[in-house]
């Protein structure tokens, strides 16, 4: 398993900061309130300029968020917030890495070739270039012969906009393993956040052999 590296880190602070600003005052003192009785209602989310502007007369706030958040984006509003940009499989028995380009034609991307029971992590490179974007997950659908044969969620966290690519490395997977599991899957990937919105959805394949080729 990965021990938590800066970026990822950096995401929980993200995290809480958000809560902070945009949760303030909403939950009291849990002595006072029984569990049972506490109704929860989300606030509007605040935008990355709203949450700078908070909080103007603490020097130190400031400077905190100005150092976490950055300075308010100028990006063009006909770009998305968030732009998945590459997949790639690493391999921790030294094998070269296998990398797909998704900024382009999703209807074109290569086929892996996996060799049966190789361990790997999935890397995902991708710019949040406005505001804030919370919960952001990985889920996949893997599929061989047209059934379904693994789901998998992963959480990537929170993140502020910046001009450079934000990385996630997943935690370590395997490959089947066995002369059965041989052959060619199909997997059906998403890539959203907790209000639901879809970033970027792409569809790619996997060939698993006895072998490296």
């Amino acid at each position: 398993m990965l021990g938590v590296d800066a970026c990822e880190f950096g995401g929980q602070v993200l995290e809480l900061l958000w809560v902070a600003m945009c949760y303030r005052g909403l939950v009291g003192d849990e002595d006072d309130a029984p569990v049972e009785t506490v109704a929860f209602k989300a606030p509007a989310q605040k935008t990355l300029e709203e949450i700078q502007r908070l909080d103007r007369d603490d020097d130190s706030l400031v400077r905190y968020k100005n150092t976490l958040l950055g300075p308010v984006s100028s990006c063009p509003g006909d770009i998305p917030n968030v732009q998945v940009t590459s997949m790639t499989l690493l391999f921790d028995e030294g094998s070269p890495p296998q990398t797909m380009d998704l900024t382009g034609d999703l209807s074109k991307l290569p086929v892996f070739s996996l060799k049966e029971g190789v361990q790997y992590r999935i890397k995902i490179l991708f710019k949040v270039n406005r505001e804030i974007v919370a919960g952001l997950k990985y889920y996949h659908v893997t599929s061989r012969k047209g059934m379904t044969v693994e789901k998998d969620a992963y959480m990537v966290g929170s993140y502020g906009p910046r001009a450079e690519a934000h990385e996630f490395i997943s935690r370590l997977e395997e490959a089947p393993n066995g002369m059965i599991t041989r052959g060619h899957y199909t997997i059906k990937s998403r890539f959203i956040d907790d209000d639901k919105n879809v970033h970027l959805a792409w569809d790619w394949g996997v060939d698993i052999k006895k072998d490296w080729e």
